[in-house]
């Protein structure tokens, strides 16, 4: 089927709105034309630097200028990362992400203890994804020689809205550091948030600023907050499920050939409210007993929700696979 990249707002719109159970059903007939429907990529997410982020992203307990709780960590060692990925890769996972609370990637002995965490995980055969703030070209093809697979820089949400949540940073700066992604020839991991007080017409600039982008990216995690006591979020009320659904619907819908993840918020749903999710296109989860710093589901329930709808984990570089400096994989 055609991939297109000149989607307009109102396009977008219309497909988002429109009746619940024909959005599913539209949904679910293209992820069946475009991909094995019952095919999950299990992802695992280790925070490898905890707490004392200088930026001041509004929904993030491990922002140093917020009071959550949330203790300041030193880095881990790759021996205490690649123990984690072993672990993970015996439970069922495939990718393992590994994020840092920073603003941005620095030139420095952390930045070189990272490049050897991917190598090793690179190593146990393991896609292997990072976030660590805002990235150069230079550290951007370190990443890739090193044979990072993915590289995760979530817009959260609209280009309008971003200043409401993030004022450290700009909507420019998250579209260039996936930029240099792009150069470095690592898939890009990125989607958005919802349930931060956004307009529904943020949802959709979000979607439409993801889906015209030249190349669609490989994976689009839907998150719904998890409200932080401390951040400036800690009150927002849970967003209805019928509204991931209908944010899953539609990226799949638009993103025919993307992963798409349903990603934090899922500690909250139950089984039903999953299984709705996976029908309007998610083929892609994180599994494991904490998503960074918040609570999500154990990899044993996710087995047991796989043995009852009938989801099969999804193999390691699916799409090809990408050896140190080398691309050899596509959409």
């Amino acid at each position: 089927m055609e991939i297109r990249h000149d989607w307009t707002k109102e396009e977008i719109s219309g497909i988002y709105h429109s009746p619940l159970l024909d959005l599913i059903y539209r949904a679910a007939t293209i992820h069946r034309l475009n991909k094995d429907y019952a095919e999950v990529q299990i992802s695992s997410l280790i925070s490898i630097k905890t707490g004392g982020c200088t930026e001041d992203c509004a929904y993030c307990p491990q922002s140093a200028r917020y009071n959550t709780g949330v203790d300041v960590h030193a880095m881990l060692s790759v021996e205490q990362v690649t123990d984690a990925a072993k672990k993970a890769k015996d439970g069922g996972a495939s990718r393992l992400c590994m994020g840092a609370a920073w603003r941005e990637v620095r030139d420095n002995r952390d930045f070189d203890k990272v490049i050897d965490m991917v190598k090793a995980v690179n190593d146990l055969d393991m896609e292997v994804c990072c976030t660590l703030g805002m990235l150069n070209e230079q550290q951007a093809q370190r990443l890739a020689d090193a044979g990072l697979y993915a590289y995760n820089h979530n817009l959260d949400t609209s280009e309008d809205d971003y200043q409401r949540i993030i004022t450290t940073r700009t909507y420019e700066d998250r579209l260039r550091t996936i930029e240099n992604v792009r150069k470095a020839k690592i898939t890009v991991c990125s989607g958005g948030i919802i349930g931060l007080g956004e307009t529904e017409d943020d949802r959709i600039s979000m979607l439409k600023t993801l889906s015209n982008m030249p190349k669609h990216p490989e994976s689009v995690p839907i998150n719904a907050l998890v409200a932080v006591k401390g951040t400036p979020m800690e009150n927002q009320t849970r967003i209805p499920i019928w509204d991931m659904v209908r944010m899953i619907a539609t990226a799949r819908i638009i993103m025919p050939k993307s992963v798409v993840r349903l990603s934090a918020g899922r500690n909250e749903m139950n089984i039903t409210e999953q299984a709705l999710c996976f029908m309007a296109g998610a083929n892609s989860i994180f599994a494991g007993d904490k998503l960074l710093t918040t609570p999500n589901p154990e990899f044993n329930e996710d087995m047991q929700m796989f043995e009852i709808l009938g989801l099969k984990s999804r193999e390691a570089f699916k799409n090809g696979r990408r050896e140190r400096g080398v691309l050899s994989y596509e959409l």
